[in-house]
């Protein structure tokens, strides 16, 4: 899986522990301000966590279990990485399918949002306006929808004429900057146009919008019996501008309840506090779902889609040079390295370069050869050998690849480079 794929997950995941928890939570309180705030900072903070790493302490047992031993060490196990080689065809392609299938549905989405605000831009630009305090206004002659955008507020002048307090209504939406809540959501629901929560968290940003525009009006003493009644009576017409707020019917029902009810006490903003403990506890889930299980570490598969790594469950013991002293393993303080890696980074390496020899594949040849290499203090592979053969054929190839590897990180014991010994299994297997 590529790495923005991988961020997509982790981000889709965060955002749904998010929305999931604003949705049952703080959805019903009266704070109207703070939970806008809320919905906003915290979907950013879903977008930007994936992008620090963590990384977890693997258990001690688990990495003496794979770590390599010491030359020389009587009965020391060696690690053995098994590469398994697989003859034939290519895998499907899921990480450049699935990339392209993003890419589709993120630019149908903003196509959707380019062409509504392409019409309320045409609408405001052939609509002359007027310079008031700290907005303009675009009277229409016919009957529509009235709406505000940025600093720009539509209404039809019977409306403005008629009912004063719709005018009323579209200034709190200027004053209190709605407009830039919503260009923030439609950028994130086109970054994660899969996912449903955002959507409909997108709309519960809406009708806070509305909430705090309506508590704004009913603030300057306008009866609330009859605004009400207004907005009964304006629950007609058409949404056009969807990037725009307007003086619309949205959960009409849910406005008129909310004007009802007092404002929530405000020890009820102390639950947005619950998110970081849930946040960080998914983070960590993810972090600990990357890290490999002791019994087959994770590979790359878009790498090196023929092969796979795994650790042998029985490791046979590295064979001990004669003249070296014998080092226990727990002795070992700096393991060897391969390309800033491990063990398994060297075993991904040989996945890329191993062929399986077509003369093999068409004698029917195929087993496990077990090769012996030795990484020098100057981090060098050398004593390439077969412990154990299948046939000439795989066993010249398994060692052709080994012998070309480059140059290790070699392992260390009181900050002085030691010679250390793998036993490396290579498994021909055809399908």
């Amino acid at each position: 899986m590529s790495a923005f794929l991988l961020y997509l997950l982790k981000s889709t995941l965060l955002l749904a522990v998010f929305d999931t928890f604003f949705l049952l939570v703080m959805r019903r309180d009266g704070h109207f301000r703070f939970n806008r705030f809320t919905l906003l900072a915290g979907s950013a903070v879903c977008l930007l966590l994936p992008l620090i790493p963590v990384r977890l302490q693997r258990p001690t047992f688990y990495s003496q279990w794979i770590a390599p031993a010491v030359i020389g060490g009587s009965g020391s196990p060696s690690p053995q990485i098994e590469t398994v080689a697989e003859a034939g065809g290519g895998t499907f392609p899921w990480s450049q399918f699935l990339l392209l299938l993003y890419l589709a549905g993120t630019l149908v989405t903003l196509c959707f949002y380019l062409r509504s605000y392409g019409s309320m831009f045409r609408l405001l630009q052939r609509t002359p306006g007027e310079r008031r305090d700290g907005y303009t206004l675009h009277m229409l002659e016919q009957e529509a929808p009235s709406f505000s955008w940025l600093r720009h507020i539509v209404i039809a002048r019977s409306d403005l004429e008629r009912y004063p307090a719709i005018l009323t209504h579209e200034q709190a939406h200027v004053h209190h900057g709605h407009s830039v809540d919503l260009l923030l959501s439609s950028l994130l629901t086109i970054v994660q146009w899969f996912n449903p929560l955002v959507w409909i968290c997108r709309s519960e940003l809406k009708l806070l919008h509305e909430y705090e525009a309506d508590e704004s009006v009913l603030n300057q003493g306008i009866d609330a019996t009859q605004y009400q009644l207004l907005l009964v009576k304006k629950a007609v017409g058409e949404k056009r501008f969807l990037l725009a707020n307007g003086f619309n019917h949205a959960q009409l029902k849910n406005r008129i309840t909310m004007m009802q009810n007092t404002q929530s006490a405000a020890w009820k903003k102390c639950s947005v506090l619950l998110l970081i403990p849930l946040l960080a506890g998914t983070l960590l889930l993810l972090a600990e779902c990357k890290s490999a299980p002791k019994d087959e570490p994770a590979v790359d598969e878009t790498a090196a889609p023929a092969y796979k790594v795994t650790v042998v469950e029985e490791p046979e013991a590295a064979l001990a040079e004669e003249g070296e002293e014998a080092v226990p393993f727990e002795a070992v303080e700096g393991k060897p390295t391969f390309q800033d890696g491990d063990a398994n980074s060297f075993a991904k390496w040989v996945n890329e370069k191993l062929k399986y020899p077509d003369s093999a594949k068409e004698a029917g040849l195929q087993g496990r050869v077990v090769l012996q290499f030795t990484v020098e203090k100057d981090g060098s592979v050398t004593d390439v050998k077969v412990l154990r053969g299948v046939d000439p054929i795989l066993d010249n190839e398994a060692l052709r690849i080994v012998s070309q590897s480059p140059k290790w990180t070699p392992g260390t014991i009181d900050g002085k480079p030691v010679r250390v010994t793998y036993v490396f299994p290579v498994v021909y297997q055809l399908k």
